[in-house]
């Protein structure tokens, strides 16, 4: 494979995020046959970076003094893909989301670099985004899906939609989960439930809370619960229910390790996006899953899990809970499907 340009993150070493945490794993243990040495070039955004070192694993590192995230992450993107299509005339670009695509006509009529889009998890449609910003995105993953040369979805609902709005087969690679694993798992029980996600209505974090407190199994809720109005209200109405204990967002894989192979069972609210990597992580625990009922965690799950709609759907699963196990299908399909080898050897096949 020639050179290789990976835009679209905040860069690595890896902050805490999907797209980070991917380019991480992709850097990992890639061999000469994979990618000769020092030809991926990783984009990084300077604001979230101390120390700059200009070479990280097998990569090389550019910055761009411009955040990653929030609405300069526009002219984060943009910026990239013309430094790195047509000053640097990178042979092949992985984009990692469509904040920037817009750029993509004036890219493809000036260079012949191949563009792989990874189009996340159709991000304008999620409630914390305004009308506006909603029609940008949308207007952006059009472009990104007409003008690169493959698109990458994450889960078989987002590519099942990328052909029936555009006509257009996306190739469906998720993420890795397996990194999880800092140690090998005891199969142990403290009778407790867990849930994991950035504190966001459309994660559906009323509802597992509303839910747990008409029961008594303990829960243990790890999340941003400080950083919006939302989480501090949530927080506020529910930190002092006797059996849910409300966590502080934990970076620390080990830490998180050691929660998640003591829970009963995991709660998974997300209802928005596509594969998300905090239930690809957990499914490599051997827990059993309760998820909400979308198609994208039915995709992710293969339709095996345990699936809620409201708050008296999800009490009745917690009631009945020591009776559900699905924990060794979980196991089987993250074995199967969610290994950030068969990831890497996915996407760098694009490329190859």
């Amino acid at each position: 494979m020639n050179k290789l340009s990976i835009l679209g993150t905040v860069g690595v070493p890896a902050c805490y995020g999907g797209f980070e945490t991917l380019v991480e794993n992709l850097l990992d243990d890639v061999t000469s046959n994979e990618v000769p040495d020092k030809k991926i070039t990783v984009y990084c955004s300077s604001k979230s970076y101390k120390e700059q070192p200009k070479h990280y694993k097998n990569a090389n590192l550019r910055y761009i003094p411009l955040n990653a995230n929030g609405v300069q992450s526009i002219p984060y993107d943009i910026i990239s893909l013309i430094h790195a299509a047509i000053i640097k005339r990178a042979d092949n670009i992985l984009l990692l989301g469509v904040s920037g695509a817009i750029c993509l006509p004036l890219i493809k009529a000036f260079s012949s670099t191949k563009i792989v889009t990874n189009i996340d998890g159709l991000e304008w449609r999620r409630s914390k985004w305004g009308s506006l910003t909603k029609r940008f995105l949308k207007f952006s993953e059009k472009i990104a899906v007409k003008f690169s040369d493959k698109v990458i979805a994450d889960n078989q609902a987002i590519a099942d939609y990328v052909t029936q709005e555009y006509g257009v087969s996306a190739e469906v690679i998720a993420y890795g989960g397996d990194h999880a694993l800092t140690a090998d798992i005891p199969l142990s029980d403290e009778n407790y439930a867990l849930a994991l996600c950035r504190i966001e209505p459309e994660n559906n974090v009323e509802m597992i809370l509303e839910s747990f407190s008409h029961t008594n199994k303990p829960l243990k809720f790890i999340g941003n619960w400080d950083n919006s109005d939302f989480g501090r209200r949530m927080k506020a109405k529910y930190q002092n229910i006797k059996n849910i204990d409300i966590i502080a967002p934990i970076y620390d894989l080990s830490a998180l390790f050691e929660i998640r192979k003591s829970c009963s069972f995991y709660v998974h609210g997300h209802s928005a996006g596509g594969t998300n990597p905090s239930l690809v992580e957990m499914m490599h625990f051997n827990k059993t899953v309760i998820a909400f009922d979308c198609n994208y965690n039915r995709a992710s799950t293969e339709n095996v899990a345990s699936y809620f709609s409201n708050t008296e759907e999800l009490t009745h699963h917690i009631n009945v809970s020591s009776d559900i196990n699905n924990a060794q299908s979980m196991l089987e399909i993250a074995q199967r499907r969610y290994t950030w080898e068969i990831v890497k050897q996915q996407y760098f096949s694009l490329f190859n």
